[in-house]
């Protein structure tokens, strides 16, 4: 379980241009949910992951993971129980480096390095097989650079590499925004079959209301640093795109836009 209390958060704090985020925010995330997050540009969707990887600290409250207090725990070290994928795959992977040495960094995640060579030939045959499934291609191009592939190749490559050693979150940061439609669908594919098959508690954020009403078992829908939406279950599964469009629209009218 994941669990986010109390959480306040201020940016440019004692300036004029001093902003409150969060105050007094609460969310409880139960092992083995896939939650979809919808908002505006600045509701505290990509804040609040930010604060789940320790990307960012809080000024106030507790972040708790299975009832352990990680809170004051570095980012680095929240990492190999969280993996998490960008919107610019760049900030997932390596571009200068090869697919198999890109793959052979993701395998060794949390492992202690020492003086050896940076890719086992063992595992070669493993990262073939991994890649075979998605039918990309890919398992043929081992030794091409990263930043050669197409953003769809990459992204796709991204998620496989984040989820590739034993994590308890996956954490979707907008993975589709940057890709075509036919490559979003590719992308979203692949990640409704990973969350299934490792069974990982998911956390995705997303502008694309059709995404978050197909996937997942729970969506929310934040406001200035508010959650105003919270369906799950079979309340989840009754949602159409139309019922999130509409009560996004309520609020901007509210807020005069």
């Amino acid at each position: 379980m994941l669990r986010l209390i109390d959480i306040s958060k201020y940016y440019n704090p004692g300036t004029v241009n001093e902003m409150c985020l969060f105050n007094g925010f609460n969310l409880s995330i139960e092992e083995g949910e896939f939650v979809s997050v919808v908002g505006s540009n600045g509701s505290g969707k990509t804040s609040m992951l930010n604060i789940i990887c320790g990307s960012i600290p809080i000024d106030r409250g507790r972040i708790e993971i299975n009832e352990t207090d990680i809170t004051n725990t570095p980012e680095y070290k929240r990492q190999i129980r969280i993996g998490r994928v960008y919107q610019n795959p760049a900030l997932g992977t390596c571009p200068n480096m090869t697919i198999l040495e890109n793959m052979s960094l993701a395998d060794n995640k949390g492992k202690v390095f020492h003086l050896q060579r940076g890719t086992d030939k063992k595992r070669i045959d493993v990262y073939k097989e991994i890649l075979r499934r998605l039918g990309l291609g890919l398992e043929d191009k081992l030794d091409i650079t990263v930043g050669s592939l197409s953003g769809g190749q990459r992204q796709a490559l991204a998620m496989i590499m984040a989820t590739m050693t034993p994590i308890e979150f996956l954490i979707l940061d907008e993975h589709t925004a940057a890709l075509d439609p036919k490559t979003a669908e590719l992308i979203m594919e692949l990640t409704d079959s990973i969350v299934k098959e490792k069974k990982l508690t998911t956390i995705m954020v997303t502008h694309n209301l059709r995404y978050a009403v197909k996937y997942g078992n729970r969506l929310l829908m934040m406001h200035q640093g508010d959650i105003v939406i919270d369906s799950l279950g079979e309340e989840k599964k009754a949602l159409k795109v139309d019922d999130v469009l509409d009560r996004f629209n309520e609020i901007s009218i509210e807020c005069g836009n």
